[in-house]
């Protein structure tokens, strides 16, 4: 009796063993099978293969393009602003001869000499050649008297009572201005007309009284 208790033991062993591994080579099959699929739906067509392939040549050579276009132009800055720099500085000596000439008016021992004349006559005749030469590398001096104060060329540093002038308009250059092509190489300093305030009063009274 034991014996046969322990033959059917075992024969319900082995049967279980074969479906467990009957389950485990079907798991496998269906993964198996599964992973077949997400290959077959990743794997992309030859057509498809070459639209990609194109858009990305596209993408690649729009990207050198805009590379080439900016490297252009920064060639053609440097060559047409690289002595930017350079020309900001040599206009100190616009600036010192300006200074020099102002200094040399106002002294009272020089005044009406004829040594103060022609040292002024010379002063004029340098500050001409070198505006000559800044005027050849198009870096030209910005005309700003009796015109409207511009913020993209002008910098208020005052401000004068003048009835005779619209308010802004620009009634004396401090330090001349100057553009190199068509970008800013320093503002013009100036000062602006105001009007006197007791005459603004009376004329917004007279106003008033008129619209009464």
């Amino acid at each position: 009796m034991e014996k046969e208790e322990n033959i059917g033991k075992n024969t319900n062993n082995s049967d279980t063993s074969e479906t467990e591994i009957s389950n485990s080579q079907t798991e496998k099959l269906a993964e198996e099978s599964n992973n077949n699929k997400k290959n077959e739906k990743i794997e992309l067509s030859y057509e498809e293969k070459i639209v990609n392939l194109e858009d990305k040549l596209a993408r690649t050579f729009a990207e050198m393009e805009n590379q080439r276009r900016r490297f252009e132009k920064e060639k053609d800055d440097a060559f047409e602003y690289g002595g930017f720099t350079f020309a900001k500085e040599a206009l100190n000596l616009i600036d010192n001869l300006a200074r020099s000439k102002l200094i040399l008016e106002n002294d009272e021992k020089l005044k009406s000499t004829d040594a103060l004349k022609k040292t002024l006559e010379h002063f004029d005749i340098i500050n001409n050649d070198l505006i000559s030469i800044f005027t050849k590398n198009n870096i030209v001096p910005i005309d700003c008297l009796n015109k409207k104060l511009d913020p993209n060329l002008h910098q208020a540093m005052m401000e004068i009572e003048d009835n005779q002038k619209e308010p802004g308009t620009i009634v004396q250059e401090i330090q001349k201005g100057f553009m190199i092509k068509d970008r800013l190489l320093r503002p013009s300093l100036v000062g602006v007309s105001k009007k006197n305030n007791e005459i603004d009063k009376k004329t917004k009274e007279n106003n008033d009284n008129l619209d009464k």
